[in-house]
């Protein structure tokens, strides 16, 4: 119901009460009921800076009542700058944030303790001399103040919690901080006769309060007693509202205006008389933009500046329509008057007597009021679509840092330490900066969308926070530290107060490991107590963010949680465990939702930039899985120590292997125990047989496939968990590892030869996958699931030639048009294109539908993808469809049950959570090993026995043949000494060949004990013998004998 200062100049009219002209006017003040208003002649260039008006009850400032305007002396001093009115109270905002007060105080809405029921003469607010104020708004008996913090104040009557402090309340008498909005940065604060508003600078609005005719907007009558969120009106890009006695308007970014409320005299503009409980657009001012609004009692005004018209509905009986009759208008009608456009008034130039450019309108109680020029250098009328800074709240931006780069660098103001320390000290603050004005702008702001511009925040924190100004940065890190972090709440009242969980990790001091301890980990506490649904939030705000930006947040934690690992290094006191170990939990659990969140959007950034390559050295991975383990069975407490598997997205390959084995060697070492005890069991109980600690298979060359087969199918699952011991059938061999190499690569050879029609393979790729044509029993795919998750466990690399794809779904993951690309190369290619094809004649130019021609032994046939799939042509729009039903097809529906029994082999051997852990490239690595030789680094890490030595000439001899043979005889070689010509995952440092001599001459071949990965090197002294013989041994490796 109140309406800005306007700060007006001489030659300046206002049209007061039934739209009479005073020439004189400069400063309209909007008063309801017993109000009137105040004005007074100044110089040209003088602002407004008094504050007058005539009232009964003590609400003008004097000590009686008058009849004529006259200065209110007790603010001669100041200079003010915002004024308010209530039925019977009012306030002055003055440059300087103080607010003053006087008039009625029965139910303490002058904010000032008194035993009188009025006060006479403005008296300064004592309780908000420490904050700076710079809104202030009165209903009918109540009052609220906006602070530089964003802090929203309130007092006086709370008969309908238009207070916002709850129902305890009936009347407050002094200032109250309304704590359930901190955080949220407001724009705006906007009262009625018993409701109260709150605007933010994105244009969500809260109320509370009087809600009988539905002027909460909320949907229904009842009075609301803590603020509320009009959701209806989050999307419409709100920038201003005002209110009525009991209704309310809201003004939009694009000039269209909602109202709401009491409607009994047409001042919703509906063409109605009936109240409105939900917010509805005044269909009659569409098409115009409307850029002011104004409420008076029960009418409302709208200015459109295109045409320089003043529009009015509502009532009308005291001419405040301004229509030149006293009748109600249920719909926006034009104010008369000779009213133009700043544009056409700026042409008329010379000729604009009689005409009227409008500055600013107000309303109030049962008046309306112009502001206006008529003078040729007038300025455009004021657009309340746009904040007007002085009287907004604090919020980082170029210039504000600019003010503060200006001073030395050792020495700042205490005023601009103090507000460098207010705006830190502030989430609203922090909220409401950095914010978006692109077409798709802050206004948007949803759980979808923040509304921050990152990298304007990125810019302006690195600005501010730099060397040169050391006292700025010490600052803003005591106020992070001390009074912004700590304040952080599990449930913030609204989106627009998650925006700092944003920005912060652009500030340089989070990422500085000195204040890690300080900052970065209470940051993290604070957003792992976040509850779920604004967690869910800001899950949804981080999966939006650019790779880079996502990236600095994820590196920021992975660096505090390398920080804390390597305190563990140096030694953590018994005293500081707990801490550290809540410290470190932090980090992890806030990677653990990054990580999380990064896997829900497809992958943000590689899920290998998670990993934290360093962890190996500075923790035990097999105690950490062991005590894992512990923590998992007997559910211990939050105490014991972190253990880092809880969190295995950190474990690169090598590290994911390490715990692989370990787990194989716990369950190896339990199933050996088991047949221990079984046997010792069956020497005092006859009925107890005696059983093999270790998995023996006995297979012969010749018939290795049905051998295994036998043994396999007799075997029992736990049976599998037991060490494996191969024995080839006359070959005195003892296996330590390399019988049980050959016998891998032997029969996957076997099982994988063309012969058995069981796997399909792919020229182009030289790849194969399974054969939807095959006769085998699923046996056999059973089998080779069972021999590869026997190598896995057994630590054996064996020779697969399948894509990607079989690891994905082993993993569960589903194979997409990049696997299909792989397999099939010139069939991927092709469903690319289809893809890529932007015209719309798909059906006619490439007459597909949903079908397969499949080979069948020299003859084709056509499978259906999908139901009916032969009569539904692919167009542009299914064929996405097409493809991935291709690509299903391909990979799943034909092989469905070859796959299944393959994948039961495998897991009944080495499923598991562990085996989870990896990616599929990864486990492929686990499997197969993996190319990246580095032959320099094969021979840095050999190891010499006997007589050799790095430099003995027979070593320098070797080495020199080796690097100049060609990678297929490299390959061979490992292929010959390791029992695989692949590299384990965890690199050529883990093949750990060693050297030693041997007896005879130059006549003698090396020899290859593949069990240890021990070369017996005959002493040549010529490079050419040793050449020649190290050939011919590498081509002839197949057999074991005892050397």
């Amino acid at each position: 119901m109140s309406a800005p200062c306007a700060q007006i100049r001489r030659q300046s009219a206002a049209v007061v009460r039934g739209w009479k002209r005073s020439e004189l006017l400069v400063d309209a003040r909007v008063l309801p009921r017993n109000h009137r208003m105040t004005f007074e002649f100044l110089p040209t260039t003088q602002k407004c800076s008094r504050e007058k008006a005539w009232m009964f009850k003590r609400q003008l400032g004097h000590d009686r009542g008058r009849k004529k305007p006259e200065q209110v002396g007790a603010l001669d001093a100041q200079i003010i700058v915002a004024v308010s009115c209530g039925e019977a109270h009012t306030l002055a905002l003055n440059d300087k944030g103080q607010v003053f007060s006087w008039g009625l105080a029965t139910d303490g809405q002058i904010g000032i303790p008194v035993v009188e029921d009025y006060v006479r003469v403005p008296r300064n607010i004592k309780s908000l001399s420490e904050v700076q104020i710079v809104q202030v708004a009165c209903g009918h008996h109540h009052s609220l103040a906006l602070s530089k913090q964003s802090e929203i104040y309130s007092w006086g009557q709370n008969r309908y919690g238009q207070l916002g402090l709850g129902h305890e309340l009936k009347n407050e008498t002094a200032p109250r901080l309304i704590k359930s909005l901190l955080g949220i940065p407001f724009l705006q604060i906007a009262t009625g006769g018993a409701h109260s508003f709150a605007l933010t600078l994105s244009g969500a609005i809260f109320g509370w309060g009087r809600n009988k005719f539905g002027q909460l907007g909320l949907n229904d009558e009842s009075d609301r007693y803590v603020p509320a969120l009009l959701k209806s009106l989050r999307s419409q890009k709100i920038v201003h509202i005002c209110c009525g006695e009991d209704h309310t308007a809201a003004l939009t970014k694009e000039g269209g205006v909602f109202t709401f409320g009491a409607g009994g005299y047409g001042q919703l503009g509906h063409n109605s008389t009936s109240h409105e409980i939900n917010p509805r657009k005044v269909f009659e001012l569409m098409g115009s933009v409307v850029t002011q609004i104004a409420c008076g009692r029960q009418h409302t005004l709208a200015f459109v500046p295109s045409s320089g018209r003043i529009y009015s509905f509502g009532l009308g009986g005291n001419g405040q329509l301004g229509t030149g009759s006293t009748c109600n208008r249920k719909s926006p009608f034009t104010v008369k008057g000779n009213w133009v456009s700043y544009s056409d008034y700026t042409q008329r130039a010379n000729n604009a007597d009689g005409y009227y450019c409008v500055k600013e309108i107000f309303s109030g109680g049962d008046q309306s009021f112009a502001h206006y020029f008529h003078t040729q250098n007038c300025l455009p009328p004021d657009d309340f679509r746009k904040c007007t800074c002085s009287r907004q709240i604090w919020t980082i931006n170029e210039e504000m840092i600019k003010r503060w780069l200006q001073f030395s660098s050792t020495r700042l103001p205490l005023d601009i330490i103090n507000e460098i320390d207010k705006v830190f000290s502030s989430a609203a603050c922090l909220n409401g900066s950095f914010l978006a004005t692109s077409n798709v702008d802050h206004h948007r702001t949803s759980s979808k969308f923040s509304g921050i511009d990152m990298n304007v925040a990125r810019l302006l924190f690195h600005k501010l926070i730099n060397p040169a100004h050391p006292q700025i940065a010490q600052q803003v890190a005591a106020s992070l530290e001390k009074k912004l972090i700590p304040k952080l709440t599990s449930s913030p009242p609204d989106i627009e107060c998650l925006r700092l969980y944003l920005t912060l990790p652009e500030c340089p001091l989070m990422t500085d490991a000195n204040n890690f301890s300080s900052l970065a980990i209470p940051f993290g506490t604070a957003i792992v107590k976040l509850d779920k649904a604004p967690l869910k939030v800001l899950e949804n705000w981080w999966s939006t963010l650019e790779n880079p930006l996502f990236m600095r947040i994820v590196q920021l934690f992975k660096d505090v949680v390398l920080h804390l690992l390597k305190l563990t290094k140096i030694g953590i006191p018994i005293t500081e465990r707990r801490i550290f170990n809540a410290f470190i939990n932090v980090a992890l659990k806030v990677l653990e939702i990054l990580h999380r969140v990064n896997e829900k959007a497809g992958q943000i950034i590689p899920y290998d930039k998670f990993y934290i390559q360093e962890i190996q050295d500075f923790i035990d991975i097999r105690n950490d899985y062991i005590n894992w383990i512990q923590h998992q069975a007997f559910r211990m407490g939050s105490d014991v120590p972190v253990t880092i598997c809880t969190y295995p997205f950190v474990f690169d390959a090598q590290a994911k292997t390490t715990l692989l084995q370990t787990d194989a060697v716990i369950q190896m070492q339990m199933a050996v125990d088991q047949a221990h005890r079984q046997n010792f069991s069956s020497l005092f109980l006859p009925v107890m047989e005696s059983v093999d600690p270790c998995l023996i298979l006995i297979v012969r060359r010749d018939n290795i496939v049905g051998d295994a087969m036998e043994v396999l199918r007799k075997t029992k699952n736990i049976d599998y968990k037991k060490p494996l011991k191969v024995i080839f059938v006359g070959e005195e061999a003892v296996d330590a590892g390399g019988v049980r190499k050959e016998f891998f690569l032997l029969i996957m050879r076997e099982l994988l030869d063309p012969k058995y029609g069981m796997f399909r393979f792919y020229e182009e790729s030289r790849l194969i996958w399974f054969s939807d044509q095959t006769f085998e029993d699923s046996d056999l795919f059973h089998l080779i699931g069972v021999i590869c998750g026997l190598a896995i466990y057994n630590f054996t690399i064996v020779d697969l030639h399948f894509p990607l794809a079989l690891y994905k779904k082993l993993l569960k993951k589903k194979p997409s048009l990049d696997d299909l690309k792989e397999l099939m190369p010139d069939v991927g290619r092709s469903m690319q294109q289809l893809l890529d094809y932007s015209e719309d004649d798909i059906e006619d130019t490439l007459c597909l539908n949903f079908t397969i021609t499949v080979e069948n032994y020299g003859s084709t046939e056509v499978k259906e993808l999908i139901p009916n799939g032969a009569e539904t042509p692919v167009n542009n729009k299914n064929k996405q469809e097409f493809v991935d039903a291709y690509v299903d097809y391909i990979f799943n529906h034909s092989v469905a049950s070859l796959f299944n029994a393959f994948s039961l082999g495998f897991h009944k051997v080495c499923g598991g959570k562990v085996l989870e852990l990896f990616q599929p490239n990864e486990l492929q690595a686990m499997v197969i090993g993996n190319t990246n030789y580095d032959w320099k680094d094969l021979e840095k890490n050999t190891e010499y026995k006997g007589e050799y030595w790095a430099d003995h000439p027979t070593i320098k001899i070797f080495w020199n043949v080796f690097h100049e043979l060609p990678l297929e005889k490299k390959k061979q070689f490992l292929l010959f000494l390791t029992g695989s010509d692949r590299i384990p995952i965890l690199g050529m440092k883990s093949l750990k060949l060693v050297i030693q001599p041997t007896g005879g001459g130059d006549d003698f071949l090396p020899v290859a004990h593949t069990c240890f990965n021990l070369l017996d090197l005959p002493k040549y002294t010529d490079k050419e013998t040793l050449k020649s013989k190290l050939i011919q041994a590498i081509d002839h490796y197949e057999g074991f004998s005892l050397v």
